[in-house]
């Protein structure tokens, strides 16, 4: 049995609903058809690199977390998946008790997000806010520019509504990943980095239209209105 099989046996005597897939062919497939709550994502595939992929599923914006599997000599690939966009990672081998609590702690945060996004909303006054051409309404959690609908992930509303009630105020990407996913901030900068280059190009920000979200050294961002 290998690891992946080892993997789906343990986490399905825990009560979690698993698809394996064995490489990367079977995992788009099976995402298209039904996204997930959690990937756990092996870097060495046989088809191909679990970075790669990786990194292809935050350039197609799906916000599903992901567990990357590591060996021990691979620390650079695990910076390069934090970088990429990846939640968490673990060094084979590893404890079964270890992997469950990672596991847990990843789908805890799905849930979190969920009940932030409401509470945000629920917080948030006026029901609609309005920033030039940017209209947020923080009732039924939609985002228009220009009269046009911009689909926005649950943790990229967040992160924008948060953003937006801390206006021209500068916060660490620590801040920011505990004020979003609710969890301390270890290893955070590159999750935040991913979700904010998300929210520029969806909300056109390089073209400062309505509001901007600066850059300040490195891990720092501020959000402003444009003239």
């Amino acid at each position: 049995m290998d690891i992946q099989e080892m993997n789906q046996s343990l986490l399905t005597r825990h009560g979690y609903t698993v698809h394996l897939a064995m490489n990367l062919a079977e995992a788009r497939e099976a995402i298209a058809k039904r996204p997930p709550d959690l990937i756990v994502l092996d870097i060495m595939l046989p088809d191909g690199s679990g970075l790669d992929f990786l990194k292809e599923l935050r350039q197609e914006d799906r916000g599903i977390p992901v567990l990357l599997l590591t060996a021990l000599d691979e620390t650079d690939d695990e910076l390069i998946g934090f970088e990429t966009g990846g939640d968490d990672y673990i060094a084979k081998p590893y404890k079964n008790e270890l992997f469950l609590a990672r596991v847990d702690n990843l789908l805890r945060r799905v849930e979190f997000t969920k009940e932030a996004v409401a509470s945000a909303a629920a917080k948030a006054t006026p029901d609609i806010s309005e920033y030039g051409p940017l209209i947020v309404n923080n009732v039924t959690q939609r985002v228009s520019l220009n009269g046009e609908d911009v689909n926005l992930k649950p943790k990229e509303f967040l992160m924008l509504v948060y953003f937006l009630r801390n206006m021209d105020r500068q916060m660490s990407a620590e801040e920011i990943f505990e004020a979003v996913w609710g969890q301390d901030a270890n290893k955070s900068i590159g999750t935040v980095r991913v979700h904010v280059a998300a929210l520029r190009k969806k909300l056109k920000m390089d073209d400062e239209i309505a509001v901007v979200i600066d850059t300040v050294v490195r891990k720092y961002y501020m959000c402003r209105l444009t003239d």
